[in-house]
């Protein structure tokens, strides 16, 4: 393992909340002004108990941009143990970003361009082969990697032959299922693969549609969760609670996950 990059294994006591911030830059690209503040948002977050922060810039800029990108990473220079994530295609528009900026994580997501979220992860007999020199790369500038995936069990030990240092579940299939007759199912499904990954050495990362309601079941079924990230659901329960409240509500779900 590159002994700039680690796992992150240890990084926190407990699943890290990193807040995706790509709503508030999405509703102040509505008009030529600079309210709602990105960065503004990030910090109530972060004040309040928010691990890190999460962005995911597309090739259009339709929300978060590359200008809102400097702010982003001086506040969280400022935060001791917050952490900075930047998603992205590593095909499109990411590369440059992570050279630049290296933030403390970097998620490789398979989106098209002009796809309007992510809803499914890396076809790694498609793209393995492409994808393994960048992972290369990142970890080599001090990053560290995350892969977006399904969860399939037998993609992990790809994943780890490709060298990356995390995955990331897409969760969009559980938050479906949430309340539903198969939600045990998906849950068993998405257990095995986090215990794939976690036999391969792998971090696991979670995220997609993962909200205060369906959070804590979630974290209580499927094992090692370093981090969630949860950006639109958390946006739009903040615009009935406020951004303080919203956020600590998701906190307390992932200490009643961790307490089981």
């Amino acid at each position: 393992m590159n002994p700039l990059v680690s796992s992150g294994l240890a990084a926190h006591p407990a699943t890290a909340l990193s807040v995706n911030v790509n709503k508030v830059a999405l509703l102040r690209n509505q008009r030529a002004l600079t309210i709602p503040s990105v960065t503004r948002i990030a910090e109530l977050a972060l004040d309040v108990g928010a691990h890190g922060i999460t962005v995911h810039p597309r090739p259009d800029e339709r929300h978060i941009r590359a200008a809102d990108l400097p702010e982003l990473a001086a506040l969280l220079a400022e935060r001791p143990g917050a952490e900075f994530n930047i998603e992205g295609n590593p095909f499109h528009n990411l590369m440059p970003l992570v050279r630049r900026f290296r933030p403390d994580q970097c998620t490789f997501v398979p989106d098209a361009v002009g796809q309007s979220t992510s809803d499914h992860g890396w076809d790694f007999a498609a793209d393995g082969e492409r994808l393994a020199p960048l992972i290369a790369e990142a970890r080599a500038l001090g990053v560290r990697v995350s892969l977006f995936v399904d969860a399939d069990p037998a993609a992990m030990a790809t994943a780890r032959a490709l060298g990356t240092d995390r995955v990331e579940l897409y969760t969009e299939p559980y938050a479906a299922a949430h309340g539903a007759p198969h939600q045990r199912e998906v849950l068993a499904r998405f257990a095995a693969a986090a215990n794939a990954a976690l036999a391969e050495g792998l971090g696991v990362n979670a995220g997609h549609d993962l909200n205060h309601e369906n959070l804590a079941e979630f974290l209580r079924a499927v094992p090692g969760v370093l981090e969630v990230s949860i950006g639109h659901a958390l946006i739009a329960r903040a615009l009935e609670l406020g951004i303080d409240a919203a956020v600590r509500e998701l906190l307390r779900a992932i200490a009643s996950g961790a307490r089981g």
